[in-house]
């Protein structure tokens, strides 16, 4: 006989389900979600298990983030139910969603637990492997690394719609970076556009070379620019004016604040990552820095988990339904929408990087690239992530260094 235990984890509760092979719920309870009530609960495992001497003992629970990460943890590690051979496994909540759609009931957290204990009693679940603590640890720091670089990039967003108010033509007009220190002072702290129109074309083009610290081609060039957009451009009343300036000025500081907080991370990332032996393997390919060999890592963690490179693509969301029936074969293949969005970004951030320094990948973009008249560069990276995918687990699984392929 076999004992499965399913639990459905809230913040603050554990809804605990213990049901034998037979269908039979020996106990519904909740303990709370901390040591104690974890603890309470492996205690009455190894009570059940005293008592009828079970051949399999389950546990379950849907992976819900951090709430779910300390009870999962704490049982697959603790050595009374390793010597019994318990079992923790972690599922997609959507799995678990599906097949309590097959019963018309209520929703409450007793039934929630009682069904994912069922879930595993009909055999269905994956198996899951938990991830040793330095891929976590990583994981923490290549995941604030991705959500801070997505609000940098809104930032910056936010940042050119209202530069638009001020200035409508400078995007269009200069050939640099609007984003550089000295580009933001001169547009947010410094002047007026009436006082860079009429500024001596020396003067401004000696303040961007000494607040560039020499960093620009061709100064007086690039004054020449920036005046003739300011010229260019229309004008705001004095109200607008403040109030875009203002606007201006916050998002340039919050931005030189998020370039900041990305260095930090990446600092902190590249100091772990060396920690992990594999750290070579994906580093050896041309084009991926530390940081996002780091950010593949620490989302595959041990590449055990996966027995094939397939599954990791469709663990990545870098999957296209096939659509078949009778002699019909749909040439409509969309990728799916689900998957691992930290992943698939590092994933197809690494595969933009290697298309530039890897021959072989270059032509395989270049490729796909020319096949669709829309989309190309979006769906000819995707097609190179996936195509990655392949490299990375031939990699990691044989624990090699990349060899890059003979030219004939």
């Amino acid at each position: 006989m076999k004992l499965f235990v399913g639990i459905d984890v809230s913040s603050k509760n554990l809804d605990v389900c213990f049901l034998d092979s037979e269908d039979t719920r020996l106990k519904e309870t909740t303990y709370p979600n901390d040591i104690h009530g974890a603890t309470q609960m492996k205690e009455a495992m190894l009570a059940y298990n005293g008592q009828f001497h079970y051949e399999k003992i389950m546990v379950g629970m849907e992976s819900t983030s951090v709430y779910s990460f300390h009870p999962a943890h704490l049982l697959s590690k603790d050595k009374d139910l390793q010597r019994i051979g318990v079992e923790v496994v972690v599922q997609n909540p959507k799995a678990i969603h599906r097949f309590k759609g097959l019963f018309e009931e209520d929703k409450t957290d007793r039934i929630d637990a009682f069904r994912i204990a069922d879930f595993l009693r009909f055999g269905r679940y994956h198996k899951t492997v938990m991830q040793e603590e330095k891929y976590v640890a990583l994981q923490r720091l290549t995941r604030s690394r991705y959500q801070v670089v997505q609000q940098l990039t809104e930032s910056k967003q936010h940042f050119l719609e209202n530069l638009y108010y001020k200035c409508n033509t400078l995007t269009t007009d200069i050939d640099t970076s609007v984003f550089g220190s000295t580009m933001m002072e001169l547009l947010t702290d410094s002047f007026s556009l009436d006082d860079i129109a009429a500024m001596d074309l020396e003067e401004l083009a000696l303040f961007l070379q000494k607040r560039g610290k020499g960093r620009f081609k061709d100064p007086d060039q690039l004054a020449k620019d920036i005046q003739k957009a300011t010229r260019d451009s229309y004008r705001l009343g004095k109200v607008m004016e403040e109030s875009v300036d203002m606007v201006l000025a916050t998002y340039a500081r919050l931005i030189q604040t998020l370039k900041k907080q990305v260095k930090e991370l990446e600092k902190g990332i590249q100091a772990l990552f060396e920690m992990i032996p594999e750290a070579q393997c994906l580093t050896s390919i041309p084009g991926i820095s530390d940081v996002y060999a780091a950010g593949i890592t620490a989302e595959l963690a041990q590449i055990d988990r996966f027995d094939t490179e397939a599954q990791i693509a469709k663990y990545a969301g870098l999957y296209w339904k096939r659509k078949q029936s009778g002699d019909f074969e749909s040439e409509r293949t969309p990728r799916v929408r689900s998957g691992n969005p930290y992943l698939r970004y590092y994933l197809v951030e690494a595969a933009n990087s290697v298309q530039r320094n890897e021959p072989v990948y270059r032509q395989f973009y270049l490729k796909k690239y020319k096949e669709v008249p829309k989309y190309k560069h979006k769906r000819a990276l995707v097609m190179t992530a996936r195509k990655l995918v392949r490299l990375v687990d031939v990699l990691l699984r044989n624990r090699q260094l990349y060899t890059p392929e003979r030219s004939v």
